[in-house]
């Protein structure tokens, strides 16, 4: 089988977001029959295949990781030229493409390789989470949009509620109530003075946390003073914190800010799914300048967070890919004007492949 990369990623982003992780696992398995691998889906919906030795016998395990699902609505697949435009042609198709291709390519010597696809990278993670467990390498690329950069850290994200508990009564009477509505001021301003006084600084790659209140809800009628108050929030972080230690944290500075007569509860909104924790590789990783020197891009950190923080904890991991999150125009990946250059789909391909074939 001869794999062509832009046929792959038309087929690919042709398909609508609203069918896309069925027939893009259908469309992923097929084409690895046709190149000559079997592969596997697992309960959590990933695609898995290997080429190589076996995981006890080889010199070398790298595991390539990207998914097949994107964000709605779908984007019609257009082309002009050597840019490609729609939904998912650069995150994470482009990607995808480049690491069949170099998967169904590389020359393996007595290393092995392995492709891990996931469905809810957009979503849930619960795809990555368990990869992590089941998987055990020498190092992990995960397809994101980078412009052929080589991203060796990013920030976690995660989100939560800060719900303030107060009593309800009769507005007529607002004193023999406590209003939660009333103390949310007060917590706003302790929520954005937490990291000057309490979060866990700079870090030399990522720099600082962010910390941004995203939604306010409370009371239930217009003459009644609230009983509660429900303050969302969105959690940039950086290591060394974690969703567990941030939500504590947390609740005991903005404690100091309530009055005693309330109290207040910090929880993350999806508390039995995964979130991406924040990570770091050296950059001095023989994974790292092998790909840099492949790909002939930088070395920094990425923007948004990824599923690679899942891998991070196992082996050097890095997040590297072709198309951008935004260019000079603004948003590129998941909005109206998404697109990727099949030349820089085809470099990451020739790059991941190289550094394959330099390390095993």
């Amino acid at each position: 089988m001869i794999f062509d990369v832009a046929d792959f990623h038309r087929e690919a982003v042709e398909i609508p977001s609203h069918e896309d992780v069925g027939a893009m696992r259908d469309l992923l398995v097929e084409t690895l029959a046709a190149g000559g691998v079997e592969s596997t889906v697992d309960d959590w919906g990933n695609v898995v295949a290997a080429r190589g030795q076996p995981s006890d016998q080889a010199d070398w395990h790298l595991v390539f990781n990207t998914h097949v699902d994107t964000v709605p609505p779908h984007v019609p697949y257009g082309r002009d030229g050597d840019v490609v435009r729609g939904r998912g042609a650069c995150d994470a198709k482009g990607p995808l493409a480049a690491m069949v291709g170099a998967f169904l390519a590389a020359d393996l010597g007595a290393g092995r390789l392995t492709l891990a696809v996931t469905p809810d990278e957009e979503t849930t993670q619960t795809g990555a989470a368990h990869l992590a467990d089941r998987l055990s390498a020498d190092g992990y690329v995960v397809g994101e949009p980078t412009d052929l950069d080589v991203c060796t850290a990013a920030r976690g994200q995660f989100e939560g509620t800060v719900t303030i508990h107060g009593e309800s009564a009769h507005a007529a009477d607002p004193g023999s109530g406590h209003n939660a509505i009333q103390a949310a001021a007060p917590i706003l301003q302790a929520m954005e003075a937490y990291d000057e006084k309490t979060g866990p600084g700079e870090h030399e790659t990522l720099g600082y946390p962010i910390l941004t209140p995203s939604m306010v809800e409370g009371g239930e009628a217009t003459n009644q003073v609230p009983a509660e108050c429900t303050i969302t929030f969105d959690r940039r972080s950086v290591p060394p914190e974690t969703s567990e230690s941030f939500c504590a944290d947390l609740q005991a500075h903005l404690e100091q800010w309530l009055p005693e007569s309330m109290d207040l509860t910090v929880d993350l909104i999806r508390p039995d799914t995964p979130f991406p924790e924040a990570f770091a590789t050296d950059t001095d990783a023989e994974l790292v300048r092998t790909l840099q020197e492949a790909s002939g891009g930088g070395v920094r950190q990425f923007g948004a967070a990824t599923e690679a923080s899942y891998f991070a904890s196992n082996g050097p991991t890095v997040v590297f890919g072709p198309g951008d999150l935004s260019d000079e125009m603004g948003a590129v990946a998941h909005s109206k004007r998404e697109y990727v250059r099949l030349s820089e789909v085809r470099t990451a391909a020739r790059a991941v492949r190289e550094t394959v074939e330099r390390l095993v």
